[in-house]
């Protein structure tokens, strides 16, 4: 193995977002070695996307919050769907994680009386998001790199993972290139962590970066993970559609937790039209209540623009479809209405949003304290991703964890604003505790290194035929058109006849990818880093279109439209999906274990 560069950890991390950050710096203080593998370079993770911020009962705000609040929030937005257990375990140790951060160096936004400030947010009862005005996955991932840079965690940027490597059935390791040089590394751990992050670039429309390809979920379903929830893809209401170029682009739930509303072209609040029975009685039904909700008043209901992400998205979209949209396909989201209500309307907008001022100032050349806002819906969020146990964050393949977006389990059906990053927290350090313990407690693991070498082999198969004219598709027209199948046929909304044609689109993508080939060499070659992305999108694409079938109802996220509501039946399910020994996808209708009767309790008083 002399050609190759090898490294040895106890617990070695894939991924360097919040959860993967949280997770090393936890390994580290539990006396391992511990290195991350970054796709790309320290700090740029889809965590500073989270820009609203972290849900915690902490009750600076409001004193009737706490954590029973959360975990039935939780569970509802979920539709009862999540993991019982992880819900329960992220309200009660969320308020820590946000102490952590604060102990750390993070600076959150104070109330008059120096505490943590809290916002509202869709979904929770009570103002709960600590933030730092609309940055604050930023700030988040300043804090956690600055903490793990001082323990000095060994990091690989810009560096890539294209295999697991195992000892048995034990995960052992895994196999990268560096994306600069394009020579090959090889990782041996005693234990592996996951904190890949999500697989929006399987969409045409996304505010997820060029990273997210579902690197992580496709590495532990090739290892013998299994998968769960995979039907369940959130579509953020409020992405930018104007100009095409930022077209995906987040605008975070914090503009309506600050009073924005969503008009269409009529300037009617159409969300008033639609509210859900199970939030009718938490909602405003006129636009002084919801306003009064957004200023702090205890009594007032929350505006409908603050109801679930899902909802919300299927309301603009009817908008859309039925010719009230605003002139580039999508709403209008409009704070500078708050001009009406506050003396210095412009101030506090710039105060308390500041990313989004600038942000459509410099891309849109839109004054938002003084024009509404063009929005539409964006792929942004993974429920589902790899099974995981919910104390220790284990896989089912012995040796491997995961944790934040790539792990499934907390959100069920549908994910609250908020919780992402409070999921990070909580959730990355369970993973780093327990991977630290099994690599203390397990021996040192040995490295398949013909399967190494084969893993090298399939990577360079692609310059085969270097120089020669070529005889199929480049990557990026696969990708492109395996985003456009995706964004067409298994969006928003769904049918069974379009998810099928999605499988057959599938399948001939598949096909495809087998036959590209790539020029050039191994140094900065981009076109060869987007075909080794291309099985492991292919591979989360079909388990979000088998899931999407299998669910033959709507609930949370997944809205089929020959199947409009709820069945209580499939309500109790999970659906699991592994690799079979044929290699062929399996899908599992799983019970989700019964709720203790202590939370079963909580939720009905909630209600």
């Amino acid at each position: 193995m002399a050609q190759y560069e090898t490294y040895q950890y106890d617990v070695l991390v894939i991924g360097a977002g919040g959860a993967g950050l949280r997770a090393a710096i936890e390994a580290s203080a539990a006396g391992v070695a511990t290195g991350i593998v970054c796709k790309s370079l320290l700090g740029k993770a889809h965590t500073v996307m989270a820009e609203g911020g972290i849900a915690a009962a902490l009750s600076n705000v409001d004193e009737r919050d706490n954590w029973k609040v959360h975990f039935a929030d939780t569970m509802r937005g979920g539709q009862y769907l999540n993991n019982w257990r992880m819900a329960e375990l992220h309200a009660r140790e969320a308020p820590q994680g946000v102490r952590d951060l604060e102990a750390w160096g993070a600076l959150f936004d104070r109330t008059r009386d120096g505490r943590i400030l809290q916002r509202n947010f869709g979904g929770h009862k009570y103002p709960r998001l600590a933030h730092v005005g609309d940055r604050t996955g930023l700030e988040m991932i300043r804090t956690l790199q600055d903490h793990g840079v001082h323990r000095g965690i060994d990091v690989h940027m810009e560096c890539t993972v294209i295999t697991l490597l195992k000892d048995g059935d034990r995960v052992a390791g895994a196999v990268a290139y560096d994306r600069e040089r394009g020579r090959f590394r090889i990782f041996q751990a005693r234990a592996v962590l996951l904190a890949t992050g999500g697989i929006g670039r399987a969409y045409e429309i996304t505010s997820n970066s060029w990273e997210y390809t579902g690197d992580g979920l496709a590495l532990a379903y090739e290892a013998g993970a299994e998968l769960m929830d995979m039907e369940f893809v959130q579509f953020h209401p409020t992405g930018m559609v104007w100009p095409p170029g930022v077209r995906g682009i987040l605008v975070t739930e914090g503009v309506r937790g600050e009073g924005g509303v969503l008009l269409n072209k009529e300037g009617r609040r159409f969300m008033f039209d639609d509210i859900p029975e199970l939030y009718r009685n938490q909602t405003a039904d006129n636009e002084e209540e919801g306003w009064r909700y957004t200023q702090g008043d205890k009594q007032a209901r929350r505006p409908p623009e603050l109801l679930t992400r899902d909802h919300v998205a299927r309301c603009i979209v009817r908008e859309i479809k039925e010719g009230r949209g605003s002139p580039h396909g999508g709403v209008f989201l409009d704070i500078s209405w708050i001009r009406k209500r506050l003396p210095h309307a412009a101030e506090h907008i710039k105060k308390k949003l500041p990313s989004m001022y600038h942000q459509f100032k410099a891309l849109a050349d839109i004054e938002i304290t003084r024009e509404p806002m063009e929005v539409g819906p964006t792929t942004h969020y993974m429920m589902g991703g790899i099974h995981v146990d919910a104390d220790s964050q284990m896989s089912t393949a012995p040796g491997l964890f995961a944790a934040g977006e790539c792990a499934a389990g907390l959100h069920g059906a549908n994910r609250l604003g908020g919780n992402s990053l409070s999921d990070l927290l909580v959730f990355g350090k369970r993973a780093g505790t327990h991977a630290a313990s099994f690599a203390q407690e397990h021996g040192p693991t040995r490295i398949d290194l013909e399967a190494a070498e084969a893993s090298v082999r399939r990577a360079l198969r692609l310059f085969e035929g270097n120089g020669q004219p070529a005889l199929g598709d480049g990557p990026y027209r696969i990708q492109q058109d395996l985003q456009e199948t995706m964004q067409r046929l298994v969006g928003i909304v769904r049918t069974e006849h379009e998810m099928l044609s999605a499988l057959e689109a599938i399948e001939q993508l598949k096909v495809r990818a087998q036959a590209v080939r790539v020029s050039g060499n191994r140094e900065y070659n981009s076109g060869w880093h987007t075909a080794l992305d291309l099985p492991n999108l292919l591979i989360v694409a079909e388990a979000i279109t088998r899931s999407g079938l299998e669910r033959r109802e709507s609930r949370g996220a997944h809205f089929r439209e020959d199947y409009p509501s709820q069945d209580l039946a499939q309500g109790k399910l999970n659906l699991v999906l592994r690799k079979g020994p044929d290699g062929q996808m399996r899908i599992e209708r799983r019970p989700i274990p019964q709720l203790p009767q202590p939370l079963q309790q909580i939720i009905d008083e909630m209600k």
